[in-house]
């Protein structure tokens, strides 16, 4: 939607501040009141940390979304503003009136596959565990929605477990244009606003050598020290969800349970208020806020393996309680299909593409025991809430169903047909994209598809295509406009994908002072299902060239940023 009135000064974008989540929830009380708090140390209460975040020396513009900018109603030429140039790379004093003069982190708890952990934390408790370098700076109103922004990189907090709190150049880049990608692809997502690299500090982080296919880095490297702003609605996580319960639970302190009802009050408002109504009684609305986050989990994750997305670290502190995708660090695309795709070299098969639906599971599962706790002693309204939990499996496979109906273009689900499609796809090791951008066009014969096989064909194999494909075309009978129906398919299968080798290059580049392909890069991911010049065809719709299969940061890497 076009802006016709945009704010094209930083005084006014100031004036878009509006701070929900500080002035309804409590700090920790042990905090500093000035938020020079950049120490690790135990964090025992409260829902958020005041804190500074660390500016980059001498920042340098690399590059902004115009998408967002124009959303919120900014002037493109507010990225170049000094102020909030500095602002968003990091320096808090650019900040004027009602923007604060600190931003704020916030601890959370951590649980992979229903397991709650503390190991993870730096003194076994789980209370030292959060935001280590993601530090939220402004929150604020722009044409009526609330719009969270988080520096990621900002520097220290009480949660860096000792680490430096800053990322490199070449994960901001990554986080920057994939967040951007995904809300093209109409995946609810964190959204990116800015990023800025510093021209004179570098960070040193463990790389992969050129040509190298090993597991884990090989070699240290100095990188350049960056900053990227995303932006959310919130940045409330199941972690912390998580957190506040197990406190409640324990009674860690006499106003655990009053923090924990707090924090979903302030889940609510935040991020369901126009779908749950004020007007119902507490107990009720949690029930609605368990409904509503089963149905927008469910459908990101089939989304996700509609597009061929892998979380790769998909805990319950990397799934945001909104319902949408965050934490852009060890994910990936899958290129040659493969249900067991990790590009997480950290991950495991627990976290990979086919097994995110059961990932997705045990975070509800600690989302659905964080809400028992506020409901203790309500039989009725207790054993509803177990309903819905129970049910999630089942509302996940319909969702699935309804991602194969649309990527096949069928009336109803065939699941001797998308089984049976899944063990070719895996014999004849296809590309997830092109495959499927050619089965939109509804061929009659296999030659178009064989132009996405990485493997070569056999006469046997074709007979199964074949076979596939004449039962294929059977269940679209009755079908009265193919051309619809394609289009249909085309919307849902898109045209151009998240391909690391071709991402490589560009953040490389950047790392030179070159942004040309950032630029490139978003201008193609801006129109995913969309054909592109002959030019940026070629370059971008194409199959990953065999020396770049198990090659160290491009078919796998470490969440090293």
């Amino acid at each position: 939607m076009e802006i016709s009135v945009k704010t094209t000064t930083f005084e006014e974008f100031a004036q878009h501040a509006n701070y929900s989540l500080l002035d309804s929830l409590t700090p920790d009380p042990q905090a500093t009141w000035d938020g020079d708090d950049h120490m690790p140390r135990q964090v025992f209460s409260g829902h958020y940390v005041p804190v500074t975040p660390t500016p980059l020396a001498a920042p340098k513009y690399v590059a902004h979304s115009k998408t967002l900018f124009n959303e919120l109603g900014l002037s493109d030429a507010l990225a170049q503003n000094e102020q909030f140039r500095n602002l968003f790379s990091g320096n808090i004093k650019a900040a004027q009136a009602p923007i604060r003069g600190y931003g704020w982190a916030t601890g959370y708890a951590l649980s992979i596959y229903a397991s709650e952990y503390t190991q993870q934390c730096p003194f076994g408790t789980g209370n030292g565990y959060g935001d280590g370098r993601a530090i939220s700076i402004f929150e604020g109103l722009f044409n009526g929605k609330r719009w969270e922004m988080q520096l990621k990189g900002g520097g220290r907090t009480p949660y860096c477990r000792g680490a430096d709190g800053r990322a490199v150049l070449r994960s901001s880049v990554r986080e920057f244009l994939a967040q951007e990608f995904m809300h093209a692809l109409g995946i609810p997502t964190s959204r990116s606003l800015t990023l800025y690299v510093s021209q004179v500090e570098t960070v040193r982080r463990g790389w992969y050598s050129e040509n190298s296919q090993s597991l884990d880095p090989d070699i240290l490297v100095d990188t350049p020290a960056a900053i990227t702003t995303r932006v959310a609605p919130s940045f409330l996580r199941v972690g912390q969800l998580e957190l506040f319960a197990r406190r409640a639970r324990s009674k860690a302190h006499p106003n655990a349970q009053n923090e924990l009802k707090m924090i979903a009050e302030h889940l609510i408002e935040r991020n369901y208020r126009q779908e749950i109504d004020p007007g119902l009684d507490f107990s009720n609305q949690v029930i609605e806020l368990a409904t509503l986050f089963r149905s927008r989990l469910t459908k990101l994750v089939a989304n996700w393996i509609r597009v061929g997305y892998c979380q790769g670290n998909f805990n319950s502190d990397n799934c945001a309680a909104g319902g949408f995708t965050l934490d852009y660090g060890p994910f990936g695309f899958c290129e040659q299909f493969d249900p067991s795709f990790q590009p997480w070299t950290g991950g495991g098969e627990h976290f990979a593409f086919f097994n995110q639906t059961f990932a997705a599971e045990a975070n509800f599962e600690m989302f659905w025991k964080s809400l028992r706790q506020l409901l203790d002693g309500d039989a009725q309204n207790l054993a509803q809430l177990d309903q819905i939990r129970e049910e999630f499996a089942e509302v996940m496979q319909q969702e699935i169903e309804a991602m194969w109906v649309k990527k096949l273009g069928l009336n109803s689900y065939n699941s001797l047909l998308v089984n049976e499609l899944l063990e070719l796809m895996i014999i004849s090791k296809i590309d997830y994209t092109v495959f499927f951008r050619r089965l939109s066009v509804i061929p009659e014969d296999l030659s178009m598809l064989k132009e996405s096989f990485y493997m070569p064909s056999s006469e046997q194999l074709d007979a199964r295509w074949n076979n596939w494909l004449q039962n294929w075309h059977l269940q679209l009978k009755g079908c009265n406009d193919l051309g619809a129906r394609s289009a249909a398919m085309q919307s849902s299968n898109p045209n151009i994908t998240w391909r690391e080798w071709l991402i490589a290059p560009a953040y490389e580049k950047a790392a030179q002072g070159d942004y040309s392909l950032i630029k490139e890069l978003q201008d193609v991911f801006s129109n995913p299902y969309k054909e592109q010049s002959k030019e940026l065809e070629s370059k971008y719709n194409v199959m990953k060239p065999k020396q770049f299969f198990n090659l160290g940061g491009i078919s796998h890497y470490s969440c090293s940023s």
